[in-house]
Protein backbone atom coordinates (compact mmCIF):
# COMPACT_ATOMS: atom_id res chain seq x y z
CA UNK A 1 0.00 0.00 0.00
CA UNK A 2 1.46 3.58 -0.98
CA UNK A 3 2.55 5.37 2.12
CA UNK A 4 -0.23 8.21 2.63
CA UNK A 5 1.45 11.85 1.62
CA UNK A 6 1.59 14.24 4.50
CA UNK A 7 -0.62 17.44 3.27
CA UNK A 8 -0.02 20.77 4.41
CA UNK A 9 -3.27 22.88 5.94
CA UNK A 10 -3.94 23.99 2.07
CA UNK A 11 -3.25 20.70 1.16
CA UNK A 12 -0.08 20.64 -0.49
CA UNK A 13 2.10 18.07 0.22
CA UNK A 14 4.76 18.63 2.64
CA UNK A 15 8.49 18.30 1.44
CA UNK A 16 9.85 14.48 2.13
CA UNK A 17 11.01 14.07 5.48
CA UNK A 18 8.85 16.67 6.67
CA UNK A 19 7.08 16.10 10.36
CA UNK A 20 3.67 17.11 10.91
CA UNK A 21 3.77 20.60 13.15
CA UNK A 22 2.02 20.00 16.83
CA UNK A 23 -0.67 21.73 17.17
CA UNK A 24 -0.97 24.97 19.40
CA UNK A 25 -3.48 24.70 22.28
CA UNK A 26 -5.01 28.41 23.47
CA UNK A 27 -2.18 30.87 24.87
CA UNK A 28 -2.67 31.06 28.33
CA UNK A 29 -2.91 34.06 29.82
CA UNK A 30 0.33 36.09 30.16
CA UNK A 31 0.52 36.73 34.10
CA UNK A 32 1.00 40.53 35.17
CA UNK A 33 4.86 40.96 35.64
CA UNK A 34 6.16 41.31 39.40
CA UNK A 35 8.51 44.00 40.07
CA UNK A 36 11.53 43.60 42.35
CA UNK A 37 10.75 46.11 44.45
CA UNK A 38 6.50 45.31 44.96
CA UNK A 39 8.66 41.44 45.99
CA UNK A 40 10.43 43.04 48.09
CA UNK A 41 7.84 45.26 50.06
CA UNK A 42 5.76 41.56 50.58
CA UNK A 43 8.74 40.04 51.24
CA UNK A 44 9.10 42.89 54.73
CA UNK A 45 5.23 42.46 55.12
CA UNK A 46 5.75 38.61 55.31
CA UNK A 47 8.01 39.33 57.89
CA UNK A 48 6.16 41.70 60.13
CA UNK A 49 2.99 39.24 59.60
CA UNK A 50 5.68 36.03 60.78
CA UNK A 51 7.40 37.54 63.80
CA UNK A 52 3.69 39.11 65.29
CA UNK A 53 4.45 42.43 65.37
CA UNK A 54 1.70 44.75 65.68
CA UNK A 55 1.33 48.37 65.24
CA UNK A 56 3.87 50.44 66.79
CA UNK A 57 6.53 47.72 67.01
CA UNK A 58 10.20 48.36 66.13
CA UNK A 59 11.66 46.64 63.16
CA UNK A 60 14.60 44.94 62.36
CA UNK A 61 17.41 47.33 61.70
CA UNK A 62 18.50 48.47 58.20
CA UNK A 63 21.95 46.19 58.65
CA UNK A 64 19.74 43.36 59.76
CA UNK A 65 17.12 43.71 56.70
CA UNK A 66 19.61 43.29 54.04
CA UNK A 67 21.18 40.50 55.60
CA UNK A 68 18.03 38.87 56.12
CA UNK A 69 16.35 39.60 52.81
CA UNK A 70 19.82 38.93 50.99
CA UNK A 71 18.91 42.71 48.77
CA UNK A 72 20.73 45.81 48.77
CA UNK A 73 21.13 48.73 50.79
CA UNK A 74 19.31 50.96 48.08
CA UNK A 75 16.58 48.80 47.27
CA UNK A 76 15.84 48.16 50.90
CA UNK A 77 15.38 51.84 51.14
CA UNK A 78 12.69 51.99 47.96
CA UNK A 79 10.86 49.04 49.12
CA UNK A 80 10.66 50.96 53.05
CA UNK A 81 10.02 54.50 51.42
CA UNK A 82 7.03 52.83 49.47
CA UNK A 83 5.97 51.15 52.69
CA UNK A 84 5.91 54.49 54.58
CA UNK A 85 3.73 56.06 51.90
CA UNK A 86 1.06 53.64 52.64
CA UNK A 87 1.36 53.70 56.32
CA UNK A 88 2.58 50.12 56.79
CA UNK A 89 5.79 51.22 57.95
CA UNK A 90 6.99 54.23 59.96
CA UNK A 91 10.14 55.79 59.76
CA UNK A 92 11.65 57.71 62.65
CA UNK A 93 14.88 59.00 61.63
CA UNK A 94 17.75 58.74 64.77
CA UNK A 95 15.53 56.25 66.69
CA UNK A 96 14.59 53.59 63.39
CA UNK A 97 12.22 51.49 61.84
CA UNK A 98 8.33 50.80 63.18
CA UNK A 99 5.02 48.69 62.11
CA UNK A 100 2.96 51.72 61.38
CA UNK A 101 -0.21 52.40 62.20
CA UNK A 102 -3.62 52.17 60.54
CA UNK A 103 -4.17 55.28 58.45
CA UNK A 104 -6.82 56.12 55.69
CA UNK A 105 -4.27 59.76 54.96
CA UNK A 106 -3.91 58.19 51.45
CA UNK A 107 -7.84 57.36 50.77
CA UNK A 108 -8.61 61.41 52.06
CA UNK A 109 -5.99 62.70 49.61
CA UNK A 110 -6.91 60.46 46.67
CA UNK A 111 -11.20 60.77 47.20
CA UNK A 112 -10.35 64.67 47.83
CA UNK A 113 -7.90 64.97 44.74
CA UNK A 114 -10.17 62.89 42.33
CA UNK A 115 -13.37 64.84 43.53
CA UNK A 116 -11.99 68.80 42.94
CA UNK A 117 -11.15 66.99 39.21
CA UNK A 118 -14.86 66.29 38.53
CA UNK A 119 -15.81 69.27 40.44
CA UNK A 120 -14.79 71.11 37.29
CA UNK A 121 -17.18 68.93 34.81
CA UNK A 122 -19.84 67.49 37.25
CA UNK A 123 -20.29 66.24 40.62
CA UNK A 124 -21.12 62.70 40.35
CA UNK A 125 -17.73 61.77 42.33
CA UNK A 126 -18.53 63.60 45.31
CA UNK A 127 -22.31 63.09 45.50
CA UNK A 128 -20.77 59.11 44.92
CA UNK A 129 -18.61 60.18 48.27
CA UNK A 130 -21.45 61.33 50.25
CA UNK A 131 -24.21 58.89 48.98
CA UNK A 132 -20.99 56.31 50.65
CA UNK A 133 -21.26 58.10 54.12
CA UNK A 134 -24.89 58.07 54.33
CA UNK A 135 -24.97 54.35 53.50
CA UNK A 136 -22.14 54.13 56.65
CA UNK A 137 -24.18 56.05 58.81
CA UNK A 138 -27.75 54.87 58.34
CA UNK A 139 -26.32 51.31 59.24
CA UNK A 140 -24.28 52.34 62.11
CA UNK A 141 -26.47 54.37 63.85
CA UNK A 142 -29.23 51.53 63.84
CA UNK A 143 -26.48 49.42 64.83
CA UNK A 144 -26.19 52.01 67.74
CA UNK A 145 -29.92 51.76 68.79
CA UNK A 146 -30.06 47.82 68.61
CA UNK A 147 -26.87 47.13 69.85
CA UNK A 148 -26.30 49.40 72.74
CA UNK A 149 -29.51 50.66 74.20
CA UNK A 150 -27.93 51.66 77.47
CA UNK A 151 -25.38 53.75 75.91
CA UNK A 152 -24.17 56.86 77.56
CA UNK A 153 -24.83 59.52 75.25
CA UNK A 154 -24.04 62.55 77.41
CA UNK A 155 -21.05 63.81 74.87
CA UNK A 156 -23.51 64.02 72.39
CA UNK A 157 -26.27 66.25 74.46
CA UNK A 158 -23.24 68.45 75.38
CA UNK A 159 -22.29 68.78 71.45
CA UNK A 160 -26.37 69.91 70.93
CA UNK A 161 -26.04 72.61 73.31
CA UNK A 162 -23.07 74.15 71.45
CA UNK A 163 -24.89 73.75 67.93
CA UNK A 164 -27.59 75.28 69.40
CA UNK A 165 -25.70 78.06 70.57
CA UNK A 166 -23.84 78.34 67.70
CA UNK A 167 -27.29 78.21 65.27
CA UNK A 168 -28.59 81.46 67.26
CA UNK A 169 -26.00 82.67 66.28
CA UNK A 170 -26.28 82.30 62.75
CA UNK A 171 -23.66 79.46 61.65
CA UNK A 172 -22.90 76.07 62.92
CA UNK A 173 -19.38 75.33 62.79
CA UNK A 174 -17.61 72.63 61.07
CA UNK A 175 -15.65 71.43 63.52
CA UNK A 176 -19.18 71.38 65.91
CA UNK A 177 -20.66 69.29 62.96
CA UNK A 178 -18.16 66.82 62.82
CA UNK A 179 -17.79 66.15 66.80
CA UNK A 180 -20.96 64.92 66.91
CA UNK A 181 -21.10 62.23 64.68
CA UNK A 182 -17.25 61.47 66.09
CA UNK A 183 -19.01 60.50 69.43
CA UNK A 184 -22.13 59.68 68.25
CA UNK A 185 -20.61 56.49 67.54
CA UNK A 186 -18.26 55.97 70.47
CA UNK A 187 -20.39 53.38 72.51
CA UNK A 188 -20.19 50.89 69.32
CA UNK A 189 -15.85 50.71 70.73
CA UNK A 190 -14.69 49.95 66.82
CA UNK A 191 -12.15 52.99 66.28
CA UNK A 192 -12.21 52.15 62.74
CA UNK A 193 -15.81 53.84 62.31
CA UNK A 194 -13.70 56.89 63.56
CA UNK A 195 -11.10 56.77 61.35
CA UNK A 196 -13.54 55.80 58.05
CA UNK A 197 -15.84 58.69 59.04
CA UNK A 198 -12.87 60.95 59.47
CA UNK A 199 -11.50 60.33 56.01
CA UNK A 200 -14.99 60.71 54.54
CA UNK A 201 -15.28 64.12 56.28
CA UNK A 202 -12.21 65.53 55.28
CA UNK A 203 -13.07 65.05 51.70
CA UNK A 204 -15.63 67.10 52.40
CA UNK A 205 -14.30 69.41 54.04
CA UNK A 206 -11.67 70.26 51.51
CA UNK A 207 -14.78 70.73 49.22
CA UNK A 208 -16.39 72.40 51.10
CA UNK A 209 -15.65 75.81 49.47
CA UNK A 210 -16.14 74.45 45.80
CA UNK A 211 -20.00 73.36 47.12
CA UNK A 212 -20.51 77.20 47.43
CA UNK A 213 -22.48 79.10 50.29
CA UNK A 214 -24.01 76.75 53.00
CA UNK A 215 -28.03 77.09 51.77
CA UNK A 216 -29.81 75.60 54.65
CA UNK A 217 -30.26 78.12 57.66
CA UNK A 218 -28.05 77.64 60.49
CA UNK A 219 -31.27 76.56 62.95
CA UNK A 220 -32.66 73.64 60.43
CA UNK A 221 -28.92 72.20 60.95
CA UNK A 222 -29.12 71.81 64.28
CA UNK A 223 -32.43 70.69 63.89
CA UNK A 224 -31.34 67.83 61.66
CA UNK A 225 -28.99 66.72 63.99
CA UNK A 226 -31.46 66.73 67.10
CA UNK A 227 -33.49 64.99 65.47
CA UNK A 228 -31.24 62.26 65.14
CA UNK A 229 -29.86 62.15 69.03
CA UNK A 230 -34.03 61.90 70.19
CA UNK A 231 -34.25 59.50 68.20
CA UNK A 232 -31.22 57.65 69.38
CA UNK A 233 -32.00 58.39 72.81
CA UNK A 234 -36.06 57.06 72.03
CA UNK A 235 -34.32 53.64 71.00
CA UNK A 236 -36.24 54.27 67.41
CA UNK A 237 -33.79 53.08 64.75
CA UNK A 238 -36.01 53.43 62.03
CA UNK A 239 -36.70 57.27 63.42
CA UNK A 240 -33.27 57.23 63.64
CA UNK A 241 -32.04 56.10 59.95
CA UNK A 242 -34.79 58.49 58.73
CA UNK A 243 -33.47 61.66 60.58
CA UNK A 244 -29.75 60.70 59.07
CA UNK A 245 -31.35 60.79 55.70
CA UNK A 246 -32.53 64.20 56.38
CA UNK A 247 -29.25 65.34 57.59
CA UNK A 248 -27.58 64.87 54.26
CA UNK A 249 -30.85 66.27 52.39
CA UNK A 250 -28.70 69.69 52.78
CA UNK A 251 -25.70 68.50 51.13
CA UNK A 252 -27.43 67.02 48.33
CA UNK A 253 -29.53 70.44 48.17
CA UNK A 254 -26.07 72.16 47.11
CA UNK A 255 -25.22 69.61 45.13
CA UNK A 256 -27.82 70.07 43.20
CA UNK A 257 -27.36 73.80 42.78
CA UNK A 258 -24.44 73.37 41.48
CA UNK A 259 -25.94 71.82 38.32
CA UNK A 260 -26.17 73.45 34.99
CA UNK A 261 -29.42 74.88 34.26
CA UNK A 262 -30.29 72.41 30.94
CA UNK A 263 -29.74 69.54 32.96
Amino acid sequence: MAEEAITGGDGAPHAEGATRAPRRGPRRPLRPRVSRSDQLQQSIKDLIVARGLSAGDPLPTEFDLVDELGVSRNSLREALKALQAVGIVEIRHGFGMYVGRMSLGALVDELAFHSRIAMRNDHRDLANVIYLREVLESGLVRRLVVERPDADHGEVAAVIEQMDAEARDGFVAPETDRRFHEVLYRPLGNPLVAQLLGAFWDVYFQLKDDLGPMIEPAPDVARRHRDIYLAVLAGDAPAAQAAMTAHFDGVRIRLRALEPADR
